[in-house]
């Protein structure tokens, strides 16, 4: 292989489509997810509030999660944001059940 096509090899393992970018969108979306809902039960947030953004996170990242999933073309390792996609689902599962607990305990207080 010549060097400018290893240039160019290299030059596509750094470029940022719209799948890597949809998947680090999906996991900074769930990752605040949990650490809103991390706060939320140490009591840092109110506890209606911080259920409601935890909620909303949570789901919005499984949405964009889900659609880098199953719209990338290749397996993982490929630059296509799927394993972020899967990463994202992940942390919004996370999240969601977060939610869920935050939830049950800003309705037990009532």
């Amino acid at each position: 292989m010549s060097s400018s096509a290893n240039l160019l090899m290299a030059a596509d393992a750094y470029t940022m489509g719209w799948g890597r970018v949809g998947a680090i969108l999906a996991t900074l979306t769930a990752l605040s997810g949990v650490i809103i809902g991390a706060l939320t039960l140490a009591r840092r947030f109110e506890q209606q509030r911080g259920a409601m953004y935890v909620t909303v996170s949570g789901l919005v990242g499984m949405a964009v999660g889900a659609l880098v999933v199953v719209t990338s073309n290749g397996g993982l390792g490929t630059g296509n944001g799927r394993g972020g996609g899967y990463f994202a689902l992940i942390l919004s599962s996370i999240a969601l059940v977060l939610a869920g607990i935050v939830w049950r305990r800003s309705r037990a207080v009532r």
